[in-house]
């Protein structure tokens, strides 16, 4: 194993045996920097730790360090990650710090799980990425090994990442290993994919990097560790799982738009030729939420000159989707024969997937503003969410009333929306709302409930 000038143990450019380089890693001689604590970054801030037993994790909200440090988890229902954080700060194998360049001066891997925005023109903005690397390229070591496992536009390791980490660390690019290895994780299965739902894809922007990046993730993965030709293979892996879910939500939301023409159900046509080994068309809904999947397509459409009308179109297609939801509820209450200008509709779930605090991208913010527009009043119920009846008037939730689970059957409402199927929800007494029922994501067992339900797909009344 060869040290560096810290004394610590380093992977890239090893010459111990393989043997030797895993001990170490495992060991706690390899020491790790994870930068970025949020809902994919603590779990792997945690796997690392209980693996390697020797990481810190950067974040720049000291609320979330403190949260850390004193053994507690801010991500919600992520199901084993309470438990792995309490042990492994108990245990002194993680420990969490707002300072990132200490935190790069001690560690031999640098693992990046910071966020790629989007700017208002909807391009790629990755300064959040970016200073993360020049806080690593300020404690960068000969040996070091940079992983990036931010979801980022292919080419970005090769392009900016090793560019940036030579000018800021003084260092040749041959002295430090830099590989792709981009999450393949989601809400809510994060400590599951982490540790092997899904093989792990890992691509160097040298063989040796590879190499090193291959090792340590067969450690932390006890599924495969898929080495791809280079970084920029690693990164469109990701970017084209995520394209390819959007582009074909798109298909099943444009799909399921035939329904009345048809008159017919169009998402039991869907479910029946999936059946079929060659068809795997996913459910339509109103609309793609989160930071992944309504995000990615512009890693492409955005940062190549390249023709592309099926992602652009996809994206229309999905982001319309708010606006059909509020059509279709119209048509349904018309045909229950409410036709009044002060409507009440009821939200169940604002976030945009069950059980996850996440607001970003969610489909019920415009489907809610398409309502108010329409004259309606709007109520929502989240049980991930905290009061927000006191946001400011500029705030996206501003405008929708607070209502709590237990009290939603008193909302008075004269059509309810499921838009995201909390746990909560699972059982509710549908007939109990006394109004129409329009299930934005076919959560609901209609044969069990006199309520009348409707989906998004479903024959239109």
């Amino acid at each position: 194993m060869s040290e560096q000038a810290t004394g610590r143990a380093a992977l890239y450019g090893a010459t111990d045996d393989e043997a030797a380089q895993r001990a170490a890693f495992t060991g706690g001689e390899v020491p790790v920097a994870v930068y970025g604590l949020g809902k994919m970054g603590l779990p792997l801030a945690a796997v690392y730790a209980d693996v390697s037993g020797n990481t810190v994790g950067v974040d720049v909200d000291e609320s979330v360090v403190e949260t850390v440090s004193a053994g507690e988890c801010h991500v919600k229902r992520e199901p084993g990650l309470r438990s792995l954080v309490a042990q492994t700060v108990a245990d002194g194998s993680l420990r969490a710090t707002t300072d990132s360049r200490a935190a790069a001066a001690s560690a031999a891997v640098h693992v990046l799980m910071v966020p790629t925005l989007l700017t208002e023109a909807e391009e790629p903005d990755l300064s959040v990425l970016l200073s993360a690397v020049r806080d690593v390229a300020a404690g960068l070591s000969p040996g070091d090994l940079v992983v990036v496992e931010s979801t980022v536009p292919p080419r970005t390791t090769t392009d900016e990442v090793v560019p940036l980490l030579v000018a800021e660390s003084g260092l040749p690019p041959e002295a430090f290993g830099v590989a792709a290895c981009p999450e393949r994780t989601v809400s809510g299965e994060a400590l599951a994919d982490i540790r092997g739902t899904h093989p792990k894809v890992v691509g160097g922007v040298d063989d040796e990097s590879a190499r090193a990046a291959a090792l340590i993730y067969d450690e932390i993965s006890d599924n495969e560790v898929i080495e791809t030709s280079d970084a920029t293979v690693a990164e469109a892996v990701k970017v084209f799982e995520g394209v390819y879910r959007d582009v074909n939500i798109a298909l099943a939301n444009q799909l399921a738009k035939y329904a009345e023409a048809l008159d017919a159900d169009v998402t039991e046509a869907i479910d029946v030729a999936n059946t079929q080994p060659f068809c795997d068309i996913h459910d339509p809904g109103p609309g793609v939420g989160g930071h992944c999947i309504p995000v990615y397509p512009y890693f492409l459409t955005g940062a190549f000159d390249v023709d592309d009308p099926l992602l652009t179109t996809a994206r229309e297609v999905n982001d319309g989707m708010a606006e059909y939801t509020v059509t279709l509820l119209e048509r349904i209450l018309s045909a229950h024969g409410v036709d009044r200008p002060d409507l009440r509709i009821l939200l169940l779930g604002l976030t945009y997937k069950a059980n996850i605090e996440e607001l970003r991208n969610t489909p019920a913010l415009p489907v809610a503003r398409f309502l108010r527009e329409a004259g309606a009043s709007v109520v929502g119920v989240d049980p991930m969410l905290d009061d927000w009846s006191d946001a400011p008037p500029d705030h996206e939730l501003a405008g929708i009333e607070r209502c709590a689970v237990d009290d939603m059957y008193d909302a008075a409402a004269d059509a309810v929306v499921l838009v995201t199927p909390h746990d909560e929800f699972a059982g509710a007494d549908w007939a109990a709302f006394d109004a129409p029922v329009l299930d934005g994501r076919g959560a609901i067992d209609a044969a069990s409930t006199e309520a009348p339900v409707y989906l998004i797909g479903g024959r239109w009344p």
